[in-house]
């Protein structure tokens, strides 16, 4: 890629990426992104399709990386039931939250925030869902290992579920500091890890 046109692309985004913080995905505008940036909407377009795809490059990367911790953590826990080893408690949502999603205050605040009228607009509910079913099909692989995991419907799964990925956004929608971040999350953390505990019966 030429030099010029990758400096071209650092100033569209970082334009974009202002732009939809304070504007929000369905206020933003590909005008005043150009505005932001000084460039015409000619030269906006070679660097993406549309608005959507401009909001998708900032926020793709972000999801990828949250999919990838979520898919490498479930694993972690699967696999001992799998070889018949003893569960023992690895890491959760939490540790995601403090290693992963924290630190990247402003990339998870554009998408749970500011992302209203894009695809990633229901970001939160896809996401609760998603460990609902995963959750449901591992308490059932840990009561057939012989664990001592309490009876809970579908719908008290989602219910807890909501509740904790809720919470732990929360810091997120709100665009706390790392301070306030750090002190949500250790609170957090002593109320929902032990209940987490008891329905996995480990």
């Amino acid at each position: 890629m030429p030099r010029d046109k990758s400096i071209s692309h650092i100033k569209i985004m970082a334009a974009a990426r202002a732009e939809f913080l304070e504007m929000g995905y369905e206020k933003a505008s590909m005008r005043s992104i150009g505005e932001r940036c000084q460039m015409t909407a000619a030269g906006i377009y070679r660097h993406c399709k549309d608005k959507a795809d401009l909001f998708d490059q900032l926020v793709a990367p972000a999801v990828e990386k949250l999919n990838a911790w979520a898919k490498a953590h479930m694993m972690r826990y699967e696999e001992p039931v799998k070889k018949g080893r003893k569960l023992v408690w690895q890491d959760s949502n939490i540790d995601m939250m403090r290693e992963l999603v924290y630190p990247n205050m402003e990339d998870y605040h554009l998408l749970v925030a500011k992302s209203k009228g894009s695809k990633y607009e229901n970001f939160l509910h896809d996401l609760t869902e998603a460990a609902q079913n995963k959750l449901l099909a591992y308490l059932g692989e840990l009561r057939d290992a012989g664990y001592k995991v309490p009876e809970v419907s579908p719908p008290q799964v989602h219910l807890l579920l909501t509740a904790y990925i809720t919470a732990l956004f929360e810091p997120v929608v709100h665009n706390y500091s790392c301070e306030e971040a750090s002190e949500a999350l250790a609170t957090l953390e002593k109320f929902f890890l032990p209940g987490w505990k008891l329905l996995m019966g480990i």
